[in-house]
């Protein structure tokens, strides 16, 4: 049995002074019981905790470390770029270089804002469509994560479309009302709410491979109508691809499934593993965005110097001839092991992946939408968790979270990977 008593000290040191002793919800654990693990260290495929215990680590920092962590040329920048200062409150050609590279792996976008987060990225795609349209109301889906601005954090009720009800104490009623959730992959409950409100809707905003209730894949034809539909009624369609920006494929999901939205938001990858977040679309919208015009939007850190030289580096490698088909392939290799061990074991499991994000949903039942995704069995998740966790495998702490691949794991790593979750499968 693994030693958890550093971490556990830790974590009670840190409650005393930080909410919930974590900042943000999920590194709690809550969701598979058990104290968090702090981390002290991160090297390739593999993280360290404070008690020493070094794990294959398919988290990756949800997502950024596509290359692994602490990759040496992201390093050996990020080393060079403090020396020459940490923020300057000024333009720098850092900027350019990054939103060159953005604009270049996605032709949708005419010109990029980079911000801090994804958050800000996508309240301010939204902020933007509404000033384009002139329009209020937006429709999101169910399940579909896009940060936590107020006008984001609602829920759906019963029923095929739910006006704005607030998910969460401290988000005004009236401000929520503006925002419409529809079940994810619906392509009729989408036409109909589309039919009767289309005068009124400024945008749609979607995460184009759902990663934020695990990896819910967009059924055929599902894109191709939201895609369809907007264009029809003048209405922006907004790709949150924070998650799978340059992870379904380099040039993201719409690269993957050839939909060219109006407008995308990125992050993650896109910061190599410091704060970054991004926005950007046609010329005719962006134009739109102060000082170039009247919709505002400002941030004291935005463009740092280091999160863009980490983001440069990071695509600088990405973007080398077979490296995104070499990630894909380990994904593939993981794939096919897990259902294969989940098979010998006996399990009911499903698993889905988009290109090097993945999850396994432990249910017999296909998973399209945020209600099928709930038929898991969390319980039995938990314990996989668990067992994983105790044979060095980190995975996300809850049920409804992506995995990631990066480029530093080995064959060797995913063949340990698959050997504990037969083990583990088999015991729970």
């Amino acid at each position: 049995m693994r030693n958890f008593n550093s971490s556990r000290t830790l974590f009670n040191k840190a409650l005393a002074v930080i909410p919930g002793g974590v900042n943000s919800p999920v590194r709690a654990f809550r969701a598979v019981g058990g104290d968090p693990l702090f981390i002290e260290r991160a090297k390739g495929p593999k993280i360290y905790d404070a008690d020493g215990n070094s794990y294959i680590d398919y988290v990756l920092s949800w997502g950024p470390m596509i290359l692994g962590h602490a990759h040496p040329k992201v390093t050996a920048a990020l080393k060079k770029a403090v020396d020459k200062g940490t923020s300057y409150g000024a333009p720098t050609s850092l900027e350019t270089e990054l939103a060159e590279l953005v604009l270049k792996a996605y032709p949708s976008m005419d010109k990029v804002r980079m911000v801090n987060s994804g958050t800000e990225a996508t309240m301010s795609a939204i902020r933007l469509a509404r000033g384009f349209t002139g329009r209020d109301k937006i429709i999101k889906f169910e399940g579909c994560y896009h940060g936590h601005a107020d006008g984001l954090l609602v829920k759906a009720g019963s029923g095929a479309t739910t006006f704005g009800v607030p998910d969460s104490p401290g988000v005004p009623k009236s401000y929520a009302k503006n925002t419409i959730t529809l079940p994810f992959n619906d392509v009729r409950a989408l036409k109909e709410t589309i039919r009767k409100e289309w005068r009124s809707i400024a945008c749609v905003i979607t995460e184009p491979v759902v990663g934020n209730i695990g990896c819910v894949l967009p059924r055929p034809g599902f894109l191709d109508a939201l895609r369809e539909l907007t264009t029809k009624h003048g209405i922006v369609l907004i790709f949150d691809e924070v998650m799978t920006g340059f992870r379904v494929s380099f040039g993201g999901a719409q690269a993957r499934y050839g939909i060219r939205p109006d407008m995308t938001c990125l992050g993650k990858v896109i910061g190599g593993g410091l704060p970054v977040g991004a926005y950007g679309g046609k010329k005719e919208i962006m134009k739109m965005v102060s000082p170039e015009g009247p919709v505002y939007q400002a941030g004291t850190l935005s463009g740092n110097p280091l999160a863009m030289t980490a983001g440069i580096e990071t695509i600088r490698e990405l973007s080398k001839t077979g490296t995104f088909r070499k990630i894909e392939k380990k994904s593939v290799a993981l794939e096919k092991g897990l259902v294969d061990a989940a098979k010998r074991a006996g399990a009911k499991t499903r698993f889905y992946r988009a290109g090097t994000m993945f999850c396994t949903y432990f249910t017999d039942k296909e998973v399209y939408n945020y209600a099928t995704a709930k038929t898991s069995d969390t319980r039995k998740f938990s314990a996989f968790f668990s067992e994983m966790l105790q044979q060095g495998v980190n995975l996300a702490p809850s049920q409804f979270e992506a995995g990631f691949m990066s480029l530093a794991h080995s064959d060797r790593d995913i063949e340990r990977t698959v050997q504990a979750a037969y083990k583990a499968l088999k015991k729970i």
